[in-house]
């Protein structure tokens, strides 16, 4: 396999799939797009075992920990794609190709693609979290690397910056959370913290009964109100790159804002109504990250 069909085929995964991450947008640099679309590939095929939902947990945990073999085997001196088993994954020799290049040409650090492995084992594992901060410790690994990734395929290596990018991807996370908190806790999940339930009285069975009470209420209004402050924390990320991809991390940071307003706004019905952005949502993100200084 030679190093451009490797490119191809993680682009082609890239473009194949919508997130909250710039993946294939025309406004990432050409430069940075095979890239970009190698650290989105490998996420992305190690999620897919994560949530691989008719396998058991032992056999979700293999595959993700075969995974962590080719990454380290990737990072030692003379890798080849024959040091990927065919067999384990259709596109696992063009991701590992691809990323082994990637993290060599722009100088990634290898812990950050670990730690996003070290995130998905533990979506097999842990379903519930205790506090607050165990949340923004899952979030540390399974966000914010995405967002260092990108800016060191940028060429950014500033720790302010880096800062404001892990402010930013964690509340895109938590927005998504918020977004997604009835589906979720169909499939049994559940990200907001038993403390905060705990302060406002916050009851589990409310959500088998398909209501969000007063307390539930109360509690989506806290986990929303410390998303947003996160947002406003890493609001300067989006200008610490330059040209185009300013504007795809501007359009980024308003569309996670958007959803955990419209998530805020609706609470009541949160667990039934998912809110998602449509046509209009999108011009007015657009006309946002134009006029971005105006706000």
């Amino acid at each position: 396999m030679t190093l451009h069909q490797a490119y191809a085929r993680c682009q082609a995964i890239a473009a194949a799939h919508y997130e909250n991450f710039p993946v294939a947008s025309r406004l990432v640099p050409a430069r940075m797009r095979p890239h970009v679309a190698a650290v989105y590939a490998y996420a992305r095929a190690a999620d897919d075992f994560a949530d691989e939902g008719d396998l058991p947990p032992a056999d979700r945990l293999g595959h993700l920990a075969m995974w962590r073999e080719y990454l380290q085997a990737s990072a030692a001196p003379g890798f080849t794609a024959a040091a990927v088993a065919t067999v384990s994954a259709s596109d696992a020799q063009a991701i590992f190709v691809a990323v082994q290049d990637t993290a060599q040409r722009c100088g990634l650090d290898p812990v950050l693609l670990a730690d996003l492995l070290s995130a998905f084992e533990q979506d097999v594992t842990q379903t519930r979290y205790d506090s607050w901060s165990d949340v923004l410790d899952y979030c540390r690994r399974s966000a914010n690397p995405i967002g260092r990734l990108v800016l060191g395929i940028a060429g950014v290596h500033d720790a302010e910056a880096a800062r404001q990018s892990d402010a930013t991807c964690t509340a895109l996370q938590l927005a998504n959370f918020w977004q997604d908190l009835g589906q979720d806790w169909r499939r049994g999940r559940l990200y907001v913290p038993a403390e905060v339930l705990e302060r406002y009285g916050a009851q589990t069975g409310a959500l088998d009964q398909g209501a969000t009470d007063v307390p539930w209420r109360a509690a989506i209004d806290d986990v929303c109100g410390r998303t947003l402050q996160l947002f406003a924390d890493g609001r300067g990320v989006c200008d610490a790159v330059h040209g185009r991809l300013r504007y795809e991390l501007r359009a980024t940071w308003l569309g996670g804002r958007r959803i955990l307003d419209r998530t805020a706004a609706v609470r009541q019905q949160s667990l039934h109504d998912r809110p998602v952005l449509g046509a209009a949502d999108l011009a007015t993100i657009a006309a946002g990250a134009l006029l971005w200084w105006r706000r």
